[in-house]
């Protein structure tokens, strides 16, 4: 058993690494198919709600499809329907078929990402201890992955659609390859740790760990609006804001990025010993710092110093709301998450557009104060994450935590 724990552990991470690289490289192509298709920013950035629509029904869809068929079933045919999409947007010749083509290619998108959050869920039941953040963290590198292979198809000269059906193609094989890796079923029965992580019980009642589940969507709607907000107007802000060259204004991503990766990769291991309400709560406290330094800071060292601590704030925080949902009811696991994912997801697409619509009213830098409130609600309503007194127990689970 350990050691088909172990090779659904490493499968959860082939997943997210996968997922990554097929959404980096429907990004690394956007400039060339934008291009293609003769669209300008505005009409893109429509195309892009389309995209996300698609995901967002896509996740609804596969939520209780993973709860009826299972994780084995659901997760790898998620991988094989993105792979197989990737290329449909490369081979868009105008607004509507690019349309169309995204709409497709959002529905796989949702279809893997709350199926594999789900199987993620699982897998930390079976461990007994926070392995979650570990999984997000692996998204990241799948980016960096897609961003080389991107270069080199471009130097190489190849179409836009060709490389993207050869990288869908790979996530097809790579797919089915890690299937039969994953775990049949959700454990039977949650682990003491994960019931004193998420302050729910086996018996609890339908009722009420639906109405939590939709206090973590809220959390993470906000969140997850913060992190969309950082994605799209961090550059601009250092730009507009601050006067930075368009070089050193890029770094503002880089740095918020750059923080998320190793925020997670660290956050599971505090999770272990100081629970997650702690990983939620003081996380959003420091992202709310960060955004104010970054809202007040005179100096271009001050802002990145804003933005880094804005981007490991919020790294644990999602993690560990995907993961609560999923553990609060064994049997709806899918559902759940797919409830959180779901809301969050629309907080992401949400957050640029927010910030766009307050700038016509206040300056840029004053509209990130949103985003401030936001992280405080945060962490006021991380009493959600209710955890049990036994600090024993976390502090064994963090001595066992590789």
């Amino acid at each position: 058993m350990e050691r088909s724990l172990r090779a659904a552990r490493l499968a959860t991470y082939v997943y997210f690494v996968l997922y990554g690289t097929l959404l980096g490289t429907w990004v690394v192509n956007i400039p060339a198919i934008e291009e293609r298709v003769g669209i300008g920013h505005a009409a893109l950035g429509g195309l892009l709600v389309v995209l996300g629509l698609g995901a967002f029904v896509g996740m609804q869809v596969a939520g209780p499809l993973t709860d009826r068929l299972g994780t084995r079933v659901v997760v790898p045919a998620g991988g094989v329907l993105c792979g197989a999409t990737l290329f449909l947007p490369g081979l868009a010749e105008d607004p509507w078929t690019l349309a169309g083509a995204l709409l497709v290619f959002g529905l796989c998108n949702g279809c893997l990402d709350v199926s594999m959050n789900a199987h993620a869920v699982h897998v930390e039941k079976a461990y007994g201890r926070p392995v979650m953040s570990g999984f997000h963290a692996t998204f990241s590198v799948g980016g960096v992955l897609a961003a080389l292979a991107g270069a080199g198809a471009a130097s190489a000269g190849l179409h836009p659609a060709a490389g993207m059906a050869a990288m869908g193609a790979l996530g097809v094989v790579i797919s089915l390859a890690s299937a039969r890796a994953l775990l049949p079923a959700a454990p039977a029965v949650e682990s003491p740790a994960s019931a004193e992580e998420t302050g729910t019980s086996p018996t609890a009642e339908r009722g009420g760990t639906t109405g939590r589940v939709w206090l973590l969507a809220v959390l993470a709607l906000m969140v997850m609006l913060c992190e969309g907000a950082a994605n799209d107007w961090s550059v601009l802000h250092m730009k507009d804001v601050l006067g930075a060259s368009a070089g050193t204004a890029a770094f503002a991503y880089g740095t918020f990025a750059a923080a998320m990766t190793v925020g997670r990769l660290l956050a599971d291991r505090f999770a272990a010993r100081f629970g997650s309400k702690a990983i939620l709560r003081h996380g959003a406290i420091m992202a709310a710092v960060g955004i104010t330094l970054v809202i007040i800071g005179p100096w271009l060292s001050a802002v990145f110093t804003g933005w880094a601590l804005f981007g490991l704030g919020l790294s644990g925080t999602v993690p560990q709301l995907f993961s609560a949902a999923g553990h609060a009811d064994p049997a709806a696991a899918g559902a759940n998450v797919s409830r959180v994912a779901g809301l969050g997801y629309v907080g992401m697409l949400a957050g640029p557009a927010v910030i766009g619509w307050l700038t016509h009213v206040v300056a840029l830098n004053h509209a990130f104060v949103l985003l401030t409130l936001l992280c405080v609600t945060t962490a006021v309503g991380a009493g959600v994450l209710r955890t049990g007194p036994d600090r024993t127990r976390r502090r064994e689970m963090a001595a066992n935590t590789p």
